[in-house]
């Protein structure tokens, strides 16, 4: 029992005296450990701040389609929809008694490469993001003016917009779109605060307005001749005739089913009412191998350490051939060879794995404001969780195992061995 406390007491200086090399080691499986569970924390809140998108918004409602299509361009405001919803339409469903409240949207316009959503000032006291977050303004108020704009916090940032400028709508989408309404300019009159959803990218303008830039358009076209000004539509009627879709919360969230059921059935006009929940589960599905490619990635850094580890403990057994046999013939059995170099391999993989985690943290709190400005994407600097702590006890137990090869090897060598000049 003596001989194997003096061995055990022998490994740290062991590792001491060979330190830069275990240094490099130790380092290499840091950077390991490090990336695994960064990657692994990214992959944690992208998924959670996806899914956060949208909150508290009970339906969804578009033109019959699809329900990943609907959620696709109603909140991440991607692509089209294949057709509008008279607003009769929105009317009836809006006063439900079991509607609490409803929102339009109207899309189809953009501006400078943003994209461009009619709405009304309901949608900044009813929406809702993260864990029923509601949206903040950075500067200014909502609509107060048929011509009033809100600006998210990546477009305000991106085109250096502050309150008062003017923000020309175009008619299609893309960087230039196909047409300006430059005759009927809007105004910056609030600027939200970040918020890492699709808010942050988009222009919000009142429903009235986007009526207003196309009262003297027909068909995706200025009508020749027929020129209308800002102030003549003031005096207008400015009641949509069509939306893109509309947000629905209920006054029972029991009653959802019911309720889009309900939808779906629509007599006026084929409709189809999405739970936000399902729908952004079911797009996560669609895109998962993106996240289990990440998971792989960061099983193959880390792999990549232990190998280090495994090269440097294996070339370093011929050079301490002389140190093994030299502790064999003052008494050491293989066995205790075999616990020095595996003791040696537990102290790597625990100093790697110590020093990756302080790595990361370290990086948390030097990155993490600005992957929240740049990225919306909020990292928490929180203790480890049971992923985290499991992911540890795996290199940890994987640098075990990968030095027990090297002790195996010096456990077969016999103390003669040791003594034979090799060339």
């Amino acid at each position: 029992m003596s001989t194997l406390k003096a061995i055990l007491a022998l490994t740290p200086r062991s590792l001491v005296n060979r330190r830069v090399t275990a240094g490099l080691t130790v380092f290499a499986i840091a950077v390991s450990v490090m990336l695994v569970l960064g990657v692994e924390k990214v992959r944690h809140e992208a998924k959670a701040s996806f899914a956060n998108t949208i909150s508290g918004t009970d339906l969804i409602v578009g033109a019959r389609s699809g329900s990943i299509q609907l959620l696709l361009y109603a909140v991440f405001r991607i692509g089209n929809a294949t057709n509008n919803i008279s607003w009769k339409s929105y009317q009836a469903i809006a006063e439900r008694r079991d509607v609490a409240w409803a929102v339009p949207i109207s899309l189809g316009d953009s501006h400078r490469g943003f994209r461009v959503m009619g709405t009304t000032a309901d949608y900044f006291r009813h929406y809702r993001y993260g864990t029923k977050r509601p949206l903040k303004f950075r500067a200014g108020q909502p609509f107060d003016d048929v011509f009033d704009a809100v600006v998210g916090a990546d477009v305000a940032r991106a085109l250096g917009y502050e309150l008062g400028d003017p923000i020309v709508v175009a008619h299609g989408l893309g960087a230039a779109g196909f047409s300006s309404h430059a005759d009927k300019p809007f105004k910056v009159a609030g600027v939200l605060a970040k918020t890492g959803t699709p808010v942050d990218r988009t222009v919000h303008v009142t429903l009235a307005g986007i009526e207003a830039i196309h009262v003297d358009w027909r068909g995706g076209s200025r009508v020749p001749g027929l020129t209308i000004t800002a102030e003549q539509v003031r005096r207008m009627d400015l009641t949509p005739k069509s939306i893109t879709a509309f947000m629905v919360g209920l006054k029972s969230r029991l009653s959802a089913f019911a309720v889009q059921r309900a939808i779906n059935g629509h007599s006026r006009e084929p409709l189809l009412a999405i739970l936000p929940g399902v729908a952004l589960q079911e797009l996560w599905d669609l895109i998962g191998t993106a996240e289990t490619a990440l998971a792989a990635v960061s099983m193959f850094v880390v792999a990549g350490g232990l190998l280090g580890m495994l090269t440097m403990l294996l070339s370093g057994l011929n050079e301490r051939r002389r140190e093994m046999a030299i502790l064999r013939a003052v008494g050491a059995r293989p066995a205790h060879v075999f616990v020095m170099l595996i003791s040696e391999s537990a102290l790597i993989s625990l100093a790697g794995s110590a020093l990756g985690v302080a790595m990361l943290y370290a990086g948390l709190l030097i990155g993490q404001p600005i992957i929240d400005a740049r990225f919306g994407l909020y990292l928490p600097i929180a203790p480890p969780s049971a992923a985290d702590l499991t992911i540890l006890a795996l290199v940890f137990s994987a640098g075990l195992v990968a030095g027990a090869l090297p002790a195996y090897r010096a456990y077969r060598h016999s103390v003669a061995d040791g003594m034979v000049v090799r060339t």
